[in-house]
């Protein structure tokens, strides 16, 4: 049973620095392409404003909330393959 808590323990570890690695990822990413779309367009407003108002948007997108997956997927997967393994 203690191997199966440090295994959860160093499981969370790794999945939460996926996480915040895509999170850092996918935000950089979408800057970049807000400050591409900025300078090809008509600039209404300075850069930094725009790019600020792209990210509050970004941060309420669906794309945001399925990097929480990283989570869910492994979990789901370690959790079928006991299943399997004691129930076969």
């Amino acid at each position: 049973m203690l191997g199966f808590v440090r295994l959860i323990v160093m499981l969370f570890v790794a999945l939460t620095v996926i996480y915040v690695s895509l999170s850092f990822y996918s935000r950089s990413i979408r800057r970049s392409k807000l400050k591409k779309k900025w300078h090809e367009g008509k600039q209404l407003v300075d850069r930094d404003t725009f790019v600020q108002r792209g990210l509050e948007r970004y941060d309420g997108s669906i794309r945001r909330k399925l990097i929480l997956m990283v989570y869910v997927i492994p979990l789901v997967v370690i959790g079928v393959i006991i299943y399997l393994t004691n129930h076969s």
